[in-house]
């Protein structure tokens, strides 16, 4: 194949976990830059081996003489190229159509038009659940839930089979409407929602007990890291003297903005984050500048904590003397992958480094361990205070 230069290559640590208590939650978000790259050129050559291409050809062929039913080209292309990157056999790695990386983009940079959930996929019970609705979302003005449970999407049956298509039968034009039906708690339920354009807004803040402040952050989706200042001074402002990060079920994002937070609560020069590549070189993340957050801080985590959530949790853990994590132990997501943009607008994402925390502690199905354990509580983004044993201990914690 002739070599293509790529024209944009997004080199980023894609924060993707696996939950694998009943739910099969996928995250995949992470840092993202400019580099020089040559993932088409790696497709090429594979795609050139002699044995493969026979093979190819002999497929084809019987396609041809056999196959009742219209041949698109383009498409069994594509379908090869995804076959060929799932051989991988890697949970994180993938290939993405030009339509695809287009989408993928979109939703990592913090806008799409859709109506306003995140799914994840139970492979036990094979179906696919609202893992969280946006706030102002045209899924939350419609009535839906976290935990629902997808059945139908336009009358087609919705299986965790079709997870990786599921995105693109609810996205649509804005102003057009999708009928969903799902099942809560053993009841159908249909909804008819008009699409909107979706704009992400992962940090919300206010004051509680004791000028308490609270920042929720629940995901690293767009500028979080500039939404989180913003929060922080409005608090400060209005008298807070502790906070509360609840970063509880938060899947991930732009390690960037994870980064960005811990650099506020770390001294100039100490580790934030450590990358090793496949021969074994680091690459270390630093703090750049003074340690700007020093007021009494708890952290929330819980098992569904992952990725980039795990990465600012171990800075707070390990550089932060007037942080304290409290919850339960992360999930575990401590791989980076790299997301090459290919010359046609195709995409192909693969796993290239493991992450590191602070102290080069090991996250990778291991997670990051809370100063303070609690017992288990079923959050689902709602602040319940009378009932939320995982706030009231950090809170018990910030007045002690």
């Amino acid at each position: 194949m002739k070599r293509k230069n790529i024209l944009t290559t997004l080199m980023t640590i894609i924060i993707t976990a696996l939950v694998t208590f009943t739910v099969t939650a996928l995250w995949q978000y992470g840092k993202i830059e400019n580099k020089e790259a040559s993932g088409e050129e790696v497709i090429g050559k594979a795609l050139s081996e002699d044995a493969l291409t026979s093979k190819l050809k002999q497929i084809r062929q019987k396609i041809d003489n056999s196959f009742v039913g219209e041949v698109n080209d383009d498409t069994l292309k594509e379908y090869a190229v995804k076959g060929f990157v799932a051989g991988l056999d890697d949970d994180y790695s993938q290939y993405f159509t030009k339509e695809e990386m287009k989408k993928y983009t979109e939703d990592t940079l913090g806008s799409y038009v859709g109506i306003g959930i995140y799914m994840s996929k139970d492979k036990e019970k094979n179906t696919i659940k609202v893992h969280r609705v946006i706030e102002d979302s045209p899924a939350q003005k419609s009535g839906v839930k976290d935990n629902d449970v997808i059945k139908k999407v336009e009358d087609k049956e919705i299986t965790a089979d079709d997870f990786d298509n599921i995105a693109n039968m609810i996205e649509g034009k804005a102003g057009t409407k999708v009928k969903i039906v799902f099942d809560r708690d053993g009841e159908e339920i249909t909804k008819d929602i008009t699409r909107e354009k979706i704009v992400i807004k992962s940090v919300q803040s206010k004051m509680i007990d004791n000028n308490i402040g609270y920042i929720y952050i629940s995901t690293f989706d767009g500028d979080v890291s500039k939404e989180f200042k913003e929060s922080y001074d409005k608090l400060l402002n209005e008298g807070m003297k502790s906070l509360v990060i609840d970063m509880r079920n938060n899947g991930g994002g732009v390690a960037k903005e994870a980064v960005e937070i811990g650099d506020y609560f770390s001294e100039k020069g100490k580790n934030l984050l450590i990358e090793e590549d496949k021969n074994k070189k680091e690459e270390i993340t630093k703090a750049d500048r003074d340690k700007e957050i020093t007021m009494k801080t708890a952290v929330l985590v819980n098992e569904n904590s992952a990725s980039a959530s795990e990465i600012l949790a171990a800075i707070l853990k390990e550089n932060a003397d007037n942080a304290t994590v409290v919850g339960k132990k992360t999930f575990g997501k401590g791989v980076i992958q790299t997301l090459y943009r290919l010359s046609d607008g195709s995409g192909l994402k693969i796993t290239t480094n493991k992450y590191y925390t602070p102290n080069h502690n090991n996250i990778d199905k291991e997670g990051v361990i809370p100063d303070i354990e609690t017992e288990k509580y079923d959050f689902n983004g709602e602040l319940k205070k009378d009932e939320d044993i995982q706030l009231n201990k950090a809170i018990d914690t910030l007045n002690n």
